[in-house]
């Protein structure tokens, strides 16, 4: 006796398997806009860069108003994150630093249980900084913007202890 599956079957089958890899992949890694940053213990300091340019007139405030420690969330940028920065381990401290030549940079940071936290200026630079402690293992979606609506800068992000 012969068994023959009906061809919507195999076609369903064929589908299943193909949006279970989907599925498989982190969601965050599908929206980045450049991609992965990842910082694993092993190293001293832990530490990586990645590079990007701004734009976008998607006002990042709509993310957040203000973060955990009351400091606004502004400037504008794209509606997906920028970047996705994996921490395969809690950090004592950890600084993530736009570098774009002295543009009117800002920064965003969404990461594990919604926590926010957001950064303009940096000491006399227009660049953009947050640096602060107790961050958790984990997935963080990062958003690099420009304090003008539209504005490109190519600029460089590094994340050290």
């Amino acid at each position: 006796m012969k068994f023959i599956l009906p061809l919507f079957t195999l076609k369903n089958s064929y589908l299943l398997v193909l949006l279970t890899a989907i599925s498989a992949l982190p969601v965050a890694a599908q929206t980045a806009n450049f991609g992965t940053l990842s910082l694993s213990p092993g190293f001293k300091p832990a530490q990586g860069t990645a590079t990007g340019f701004t734009g976008g007139s998607y006002s990042l405030s709509t993310i957040a108003n203000r973060d955990r420690t009351n400091s606004p969330c502004i400037g504008f940028g794209d509606t997906n994150p920028d970047h996705i920065l994996i921490l395969d381990k809690g950090f004592e401290r950890l600084k993530v630093q736009v570098d774009s030549q002295g543009n009117d940079t800002t920064l965003v940071i969404k990461g594990p249980k919604d926590s926010i936290s957001c950064g303009d200026d940096s000491g006399n630079n227009k660049d953009a900084s947050i640096e602060s402690a107790n961050w958790q293992r984990g997935t963080y979606q990062v958003w690099v913007g420009a304090i003008d609506s539209g504005a490109k800068y190519k600029y460089t992000l590094s994340v050290q202890e």
